[in-house]
């Protein structure tokens, strides 16, 4: 297990002491409040009436220390109360202090407000039992994630009690379990639920900021995914129901991942609202030129900057309380590259604060998931991260979608691919040429469809984006998605086009479960649902946007191929190597792959970079530790005319048992068996995965 020692080696000043117990801290005499601020010259505590957030009863001047630390002990400081800061320093280039601004305190772990803009802080107990539930601790080569938006989720689900719909409790609620069970995932990954708010210009639009990448504080639960009860009973009853939701998801063996917005805050660009870290100390929060023009790598206005200590140190606090105290199993990091640029911009895969991530021994148990690029210059960073990181594999979606969809309609238009398969099985296996040997397969999180972008339905149905709700003209959301209509743009009633669109989706979903790595499923894709074409439905809190439970037949069909695909990878090791096998040494727990064309053939350097052949066949043999041998035979066939394929000759395999084909409308129970050397007819477009005995 990582060390004290060697966080602190590498990152002396960002855990120095004198930023230990930064926020309030309760004790006999009332509570501790300690604010950094390196620039300020004045900091004052305010508190408010109990009942009236606008009636200031009481003020306490904070008294400056070591390390930029102000504080103040008041018996005024007690569980309930609503509190802020106000801090005033010098003018000059960046700074943007304001004697009358009232700003919620960083590290606040609890908030009260109007819901829009005015915010206070709220002093919480945050005592909890869990009645010994353990978290499952799901080992990566075993994880399937289910990434999910906690109200979109069961806001409509008609098994859960309308009082739980869109809920902290709706997604704890046995109904909501019972799916995610049932559907072999592991591990729930959540769009932020830090608190945040709409930004203005949606507002103005009569639209709202729904998957809330805009964070008013990193250590407070949104309140509006919260019951009314809950919501009633004021901060400690939002934090009470959220480590509910997690207790209940730990007793059913499901981890918990939050989607962790760290890399900018709803204070926007300059000029934009002044809540928190700007009024407090501008300069040292957030990058900058020295004239205090911001520097924007994230798109949003401000980026954090992790340079400076403080704040740092902020989001690495953040990360221990909801580890520690709210019992999150791991975190995915939105736009995880500016959090590693340093002075001068350039990310740095060993930058302070993601080494100090990896080596923090109270977060050495949780999952640490890298989004591997933000929008600055520099900004793809996709296998570049330390070892210790997972990383969402933006290589393997596109060339997935390719091999599916796009590859497609270019025959369709050209009568040959534009590639060959050679490409497509390196991301099958594992994406050996993005991450490092050192690293392995399980730091490619592997994904087809995520948030943002079209879902698994539109991808087979749209060729273009249709955002026009959206209020931006049709300029945002990508135009690049590497996506194939079939013949007819959105809704059709052609059975024709319908077949092959579902087929098109059994087998962007066999890949993503057939591959070396750690899958994530994005909600719905299982029901295959729509969004109508938009890709970027980060603004609509609507049917559009939330989980439909009624399904058609075919619906149904595609979740039971859900889950057979992850009941298949959940029985056969070979299938979810933790290592890369070496060619000249036995490597535990690796997968040994072996490759071959449609006659059976080893795979020759011509075949493999031949755009028209798109046909491949690979025996993976699993090297346990623990489990048994596993031996498994994939076929993947990427034209849309059928082919007869070779079964290879293999040493020690006498037969092949069929068990799953996205051929298939439904998937069948085990099927026939098959020997070496049998001709196999494949249909047009299709995989078909059997067991190697």
């Amino acid at each position: 297990m990582p060390s004290r020692q060697s966080a602190l080696q590498t990152a002396p000043g960002l855990l120095a002491p004198d930023l230990d117990d930064l926020g309030v801290t309760l004790g006999a005499d009332g509570g501790t409040l300690r604010v950094w601020s390196a620039h300020a010259d004045e900091v004052e505590l305010v508190i408010f009436d109990g009942d009236d957030l606008d009636w200031i009863v009481d003020t306490v001047p904070l008294t400056p220390g070591p390390g930029d630390v102000w504080s103040a002990t008041t018996p005024r400081l007690r569980v309930g109360t609503h509190y802020a800061i106000r801090v005033d320093g010098p003018p000059g280039p960046g700074s943007a202090f304001n004697r009358r601004s009232l700003l919620l305190e960083p590290y606040s772990r609890g908030l009260a407000g109007d819901g829009h803009r005015m915010w206070r802080s709220e002093v919480v107990d945050g005592a909890f039992d869990w009645g010994g539930v353990a978290k499952p601790a799901t080992p990566l080569d075993r994880t399937v994630i289910y990434e999910a938006h906690v109200k979109g989720l069961t806001k409509r689900h008609p098994l859960v009690p309308p009082a739980l719909h869109g809920t902290y409790a709706g997604l704890a609620h046995d109904a909501t379990i019972e799916h995610l069970l049932s559907l072999g995932v592991t591990a729930v990954e959540l769009l932020p639920v830090h608190a945040f708010v709409s930004e203005p210009r949606l507002l103005h639009h009569s639209l709202v900021n729904y998957w809330g990448y805009n964070t008013l504080n990193f250590f407070t639960p949104h309140a509006g995914y919260a019951t009314e009860r809950s919501r009633r009973e004021g901060a400690a009853g939002v934090l009470r129901e959220f480590k509910g939701m997690v207790r209940r998801l730990h007793e059913a063996g499901l981890e918990v991942i939050l989607d962790v917005v760290y890399n900018h805050t709803s204070e926007l660009g300059i000029g934009g609202p002044r809540s928190s870290l700007r009024g407090i100390d501008n300069r040292a929060y957030y990058r900058q030129h020295a004239d205090g023009a911001y520097i924007d790598v994230t798109g949003c206005g401000n980026s954090l900057d992790t340079n400076t200590d403080a704040a740092a140190r902020l989001v690495l606090d953040s990360l221990r309380y909801w580890a520690q105290e709210c019992g999150v199993d791991g975190f995915r990091f939105d736009l995880a590259v500016t959090l590693g640029r340093d002075a001068h911009q350039t990310f740095t895969p060993d930058h302070p604060l993601l080494q100090a991530i990896i080596d923090d021994p109270a977060l050495a148990d949780v999952k640490k998931i890298a989004e591997p690029w933000d929008v600055g210059e520099g900004g793809w960073q996709t296998g570049n991260f330390a070892p210790g990181w997972s990383e969402w594999n933006d290589r393997f979606r596109d060339r997935v979608r390719n091999f599916w969809l796009s590859d497609i309609d270019y025959v369709r238009r050209a009568s040959v691919a534009p590639v060959g398969i050679g490409g497509f099985a390196t991301r099958l296996a594992g994406s050996s040429n993005t991450f490092s040997a050192a690293r392995g397969p399980l730091a490619s999180v592997n994904f087809v469809t995520a948030h943002d972008g079209f879902t698994l339905h539109d991808l087979v149905s749209y060729d273009i984006k249709h955002n026009e709700a959206n209020g931006e003209d049709g300029r945002d959301g990508a135009d690049t998605n590497r996506s194939f209509n079939h013949g007819v743009e959105g809704p059709t009633d052609d059975p024709h086009i319908l077949a092959v669109r579902r087929k098109a989706m059994r087998n962007l979903l066999g890949t993503l479960l057939l591959s070396s790595g750690v899958p994530m499923i994005t909600a719905g894709d299982e029901f295959a649902r729509t969004q109508k074409g938009n890709n970027n439905a980060y603004c609509h809190d609507s049917p559009l946007t939330w989980l439909s439970w009624t399904h058609e037949p075919w619906q149904r069909d595609l979740l039971a191929h859900v889950r057979t695909l992850t009941r298949l990878r959940r029985e056969n090791p070979a299938l979810r190597p933790v290592h890369f096998a070496h060619a000249e040494q036995r490597v535990p727990n690796a997968s040994v792959m072996d490759w071959y064309d449609e006659l059976g053939e080893t795979m020759s350097i011509e075949r493999w970079t031949n755009p028209s052949h798109r046909t491949l066949q690979y025996v993976a043999t699993s090297i346990p530790e623990i489990e048994q041998v596993n031996r498994v035979l994939l076929i993947i066939h990427g034209h849309e005319a059928p082919i007869d394929v070779v079964l290879p000759q293999v040493d020690g395999v006498t037969r092949f048992v069929s068990l799953w084909s996205s051929a298939d409308e439904r998937p069948d129970s085990e099927g026939p068996a098959f020997a070496p050397g049998d001709i196999v007819p494949v249909p047009g477009t299709s995989m078909r995965l059997f067991r190697a005995e």
